[in-house]
């Protein structure tokens, strides 16, 4: 791909370039006016003029509408995070061209001695991504900037003579120009790697940096046209990874809800448990495990007072709980998993979700909020994260708490008669118990089609508190003893 491209072959029409740029600022004008977005990635050799062509990309664009990141190695910080996590923050809203200088690709490009477990990684991380993009009607355009090793150790020599400029020479300048075979061979090979259906790669010759310009912006105007004029068929996400999804044993509905634990049991156990699971959180602190703990289910099940007798003898600096709501109009502009991205948990934190990305196959489709298209995709989508979450070594727990209906009916009931809860009661809510069975449809399909061997639901049958609190409790240590075993 690389290694045979024939830089003789490249014909390039001496259009001005600002007559091109112009051509994408209107281009840029009925993308705005779209639900569609733009993310250009501008990656490829140093010193190959990826800050010239990014001038000539932008300068005719409307700047409110447009952001241009730059990507090199992460900080302390973005170490400490999931891979995709700075990726995602940078990602473009709805009508808007975001343009990466370098990107997700810095690390695997630059890194020949990279490990063949993080490689792989990196690799799941950035196709689920591109793919999570493009399904959601995103047009992802790479560029490959290409030039010749003499042509390189040009640059180099000019840079390195200019006292304003030499401070562009990076170490990789010179590792690449050193090694230009190998990091040429490494480069062919993660190109092909990474050359998706949906999001291909164009290899860019910049032996004259003008030229690279205009082509370019010829292929983003060409890219850019085709996905207006076809934006009304956008692909279903391709979903690579198949994941060993576990059999429910009945229906939500069948499920004994009336399981129970005697008071002076749960008395005696609480306390003990609580004292436990504090250490535990300890301990996944000191071998950096990230952990996230979700938390789904009927509304008024007791989800809250699950969470609350969790983490009662935690240590509150070791742990965030985000409660998700309907999303905000700005956190629509975006995918629907960027806002749980950014809440993602540092090495050695815990993250508690009172609900989460499951809200789109629950209420947003319910609610038709979202078209049935995409929250069908959303499954694989789901599973395929947390997969990935879990490979990059994440704790993940999945807690399903169910009440029955009739249970359900009586919680409201009582929160309307008493001052001190009666906040907690919306009109909402009673909307939606008159479609519980509709709700529990949807978690059932949700358990059947989300219940994979790695991230397994935890049905908590929820009609007695105290039983369910318990139960929470004794997941959360099982399964984080186990993990710490494992490391």
């Amino acid at each position: 791909m690389l290694k045979d491209f024939d830089f003789s072959s490249v014909k390039v029409e001496k259009v001005k370039r600002s007559e091109l740029g112009e051509d994408l600022a209107k281009l840029q004008r009925q993308l705005k006016k779209t639900d569609s977005r733009m993310l250009v990635i501008v990656d490829g050799w140093e010193s190959s003029g990826k800050g010239f062509v990014l001038k000539d990309l932008t300068r005719e664009l409307d700047p409110r509408y447009h952001e241009v990141s730059v990507f090199e190695n992460p900080t302390e910080e973005e170490e400490n995070r999931t891979f995709l996590w700075r990726f995602f923050r940078a990602l473009p809203k709805k009508g808007n061209i975001a343009f990466f200088d370098r990107s997700f690709y810095f690390q695997i490009l630059n890194e020949l001695q990279l490990s063949d477990k993080k490689m792989e990684h990196y690799l799941m991380d950035i196709s689920l991504l591109e793919r999570l993009l493009t399904a959601d009607g995103t047009l992802v355009v790479k560029l490959f900037l290409h030039h010749k090793e003499k042509t390189m150790s040009k640059r180099i020599k000019e840079l390195d003579t200019d006292p304003l400029r030499n401070f562009l020479i990076s170490t990789n300048d010179k590792k690449q120009l050193k090694h230009y075979n190998n990091y040429l061979n490494h480069f062919d090979n993660v190109l092909k790697m990474t050359n998706f259906e949906s999001s291909p790669w164009k290899i860019i010759p910049t032996e004259d940096l003008k030229d690279a310009s205009r082509l370019s912006l010829n292929y983003i105007i060409e890219a850019l046209r085709k996905h207006l004029e076809t934006s009304e068929q956008i692909p279903s996400f391709n979903d690579e990874w198949k994941p060993e999804l576990i059999k429910s044993e009945k229906p939500l509905y069948e499920l004994n809800l009336d399981k129970k634990i005697a008071i002076e049991e749960y008395d005696a156990k609480k306390e003990k448990l609580q004292e436990k699971a504090g250490e535990l959180l300890y301990h996944l602190w000191i071998n950096k495990v990230p952990c996230l703990i979700v938390f789904e289910g009927t509304d008024a099940a007791g989800k809250g007072g699950a969470i609350q007798r969790l983490s009662r003898h935690m240590d509150p600096r070791g742990y965030d709980v985000a409660t998700t709501a309907a999303p905000t109009e700005y956190e629509n502009n975006y995918h629907y998993l960027w806002r749980f991205f950014d809440t993602f948990p540092e090495k050695g934190r815990l993250t508690i979700y009172d609900r989460s990305w499951y809200g789109r196959v629950l209420v947003e489709r319910v609610e038709g909020f979202t078209p049935e298209k995409r929250w069908k995709d959303a499954y694989a989508e789901i599973n395929e994260m947390e997969h990935n979450l879990i490979h990059e070594g994440h704790l993940l727990l999945k807690f399903l708490v169910v009440i029955d209906k009739k249970e359900q009916k009586q919680r409201f009931e009582a929160r309307q008669n008493d001052p001190e809860k009666n906040y907690k009661l919306t009109d909402e809510d009673w909307r939606n118990h008159e479609k519980f069975n509709e709700y529990e449809a949807a978690m059932n399909d949700m358990i059947e089609k989300t219940n994979t061997s790695e991230a397994p639901w935890t049905i908590v049958e929820g009609n007695q508190k105290e039983y369910a609190r318990i139960k929470v409790l004794e997941t959360f240590i099982k399964e984080a003893e186990k993990f710490l075993k494992q490391i």
